[in-house]
């Protein structure tokens, strides 16, 4: 590899410095707008939020695409009722944005409720000047005395 390229990937890799505070607390102001829109549950918002090929991958496994989502909150068979985030983390590497936390959540999905502290990891990128998100991943956080059940 060329040092010229080395360079170039180095640069085009590292976080966001002291200048760019106000791109880091714009993302992390949308990024609160997630659990905003998850809640109300407004889809046309979510709808506008994420991109076409977004993915969700749910602390179990499960793989869901942008349609799927967004269905599951028009028809209500997926209802949060509860959504706090801690620990937030957002960085941005030139026009990608990466906020990383702990999220405290309730809810009834497909009848069952459901509960938990989940880490997470959204990846957003800048489209049109705005921030959009690419994908979103949860895992659960098992309690110190359920390390049996994972």
């Amino acid at each position: 590899m060329s040092k010229n390229l080395a360079l170039i990937l180095f640069l085009s890799a590292a976080p966001a410095h002291a200048n760019d505070a106000a791109a880091i607390r714009e993302l992390g102001a949308i990024d609160a707008t997630w659990n905003e829109l998850r809640l109300e549950p407004d889809v046309a918002g979510l709808d506008k939020l994420l991109v076409d090929d977004w993915l969700l991958t749910h602390s179990d496994g499960r793989v869901q695409t942008k349609v799927e989502y967004l269905e599951e909150l028009k028809t209500r068979s997926r209802a949060n009722q509860a959504i706090r985030n801690e620990d937030v983390r957002t960085r941005i590497y030139a026009g990608t944005g990466v906020v990383t936390g702990t999220s405290v959540q309730s809810g009834v999905n497909n009848g069952q409720p459901f509960s938990g502290r989940f880490r997470f990891t959204r990846v957003w990128t800048r489209r049109d000047g705005s921030w959009r998100m690419v994908a979103s991943h949860s895992s659960r956080i098992v309690a110190a005395g359920n390390a049996s059940s994972r």
